[in-house]
């Protein structure tokens, strides 16, 4: 039993006449009849009572039938406009990862640029370590993931979002907040406040300090970035943070923001994907609108770059962050 069968025995039905049936399906009488008898050999019963010549009055069978091919092309129609839908990214769920910088400061821009775009598509976001967002790409549980990458995965296809870079906090009434730059020495002694063992940016952090000779013993840990933003405005110590988080209380002043030298360096927060495996619609339109954004925050980078050159006395901010402030803020 074919659905062009179902079709065709639906149209006799509903048309009440071979002629008509034949014309609404685009096929010949002949081949209308065909299907017919087919349909009456496989069920082992006719679908029309043949004493009631030219009326195409159905038998039991035939109304038994009748009412589950008119259900049957019904789902087969919502399938193929549900699967068109898809295709044209009206419909459809886009599954990313990304770690608790990205989740909080980078995503929700990207997130908001792509439901301009696409107000039918939905996006189902999920925060954790970095290490644990690719392991759940790799197990085929994310769509995409948006995180900073630490070592090769030649597995996975990356796409350069953006650039930050790893700064020091401290309240502005701190002894070192008036110093540009300093070295992990000149921070051996104070009070460190560091997220999780699990986070990317602590374990970089630590390698640094252990390259310098130090240790890195932060006094308080498993603090969240918004926690250690809020310990630093305290006064309870200085952190590491991203300098994606920073800008709105680096603006109001609220904080002070320090290169350490062997830890404050660019770093590239990708948005990235299996490689060999294709990407939905809906994935596929998320990093399409995310390249979009990732180009105009290098343009704007540019711009400010230049601008700097030539107002040499205006305020100096890294590449990443004047992109960023620019471009989003």
């Amino acid at each position: 039993m074919e659905f062009q069968q179902l079709e065709m025995f639906a149209a006799i039905v509903e048309e009440a006449s071979i002629q008509r049936a034949s014309e609404r399906v685009f096929r010949t009488g002949p081949a209308l009849s065909i299907a017919l008898k087919k349909l009456e050999e496989e069920i082992g019963s006719p679908l029309f009572n043949k004493s009631y010549r030219n009326k195409y009055q159905l038998t039991p069978a035939g109304s038994l039938l009748y009412s589950y091919a008119t259900r049957i092309l019904g789902l087969r129609g919502e399938v193929v406009s549900e699967l068109q839908d898809l295709a044209k990214c009206k419909t459809g769920v886009v599954k990313i990862g990304a770690n608790e910088s990205t989740s909080l400061y980078l995503l929700p821009k990207l997130a908001h640029a792509f439901q301009e775009q696409h107000p039918g598509l939905k996006i189902e976001a999920t925060c954790d370590n970095s290490e644990a967002i690719i392991t759940s790409l790799k197990d085929c549980r994310l769509d995409l993931a948006l995180v900073a990458l630490y070592s090769d995965e030649p597995m996975l296809a990356k796409h350069l979002i953006m650039r930050d870079e790893i700064v020091l906090i401290t309240s502005p009434d701190h002894r070192l907040s008036h110093l540009p730059a300093i070295s992990i020495k000149d921070i051996r002694e104070e009070v460190l406040i560091a997220e999780s063992g699990k986070s990317s940016l602590r374990e970089e952090v630590a390698q640094a300090f252990r390259s310098a000779g130090a240790e890195f013993d932060p006094a308080v840990t498993n603090v969240t970035l918004e926690g250690i933003k809020r310990m630093v405005t305290e006064g309870v110590g200085i952190g590491f943070v991203p300098s994606v988080c920073i800008h709105e209380e680096e603006r109001r002043r609220e904080i002070a923001v320090i290169r350490v030298e062997g830890i404050s360096r660019q770093r590239e927060l990708r948005l990235v994907h299996r490689k060999n495996e294709s990407l939905s619609p809906a994935a596929h339109a998320f990093l399409k609108v995310s390249l979009e954004c990732a180009r105009e925050w290098a343009k704007s980078m540019r711009d400010n770059t230049a601008s700097q050159r030539v107002n040499d006395n205006g305020p100096r901010l890294s590449p990443a962050r004047a992109s960023w402030s620019r471009s989003c803020c």
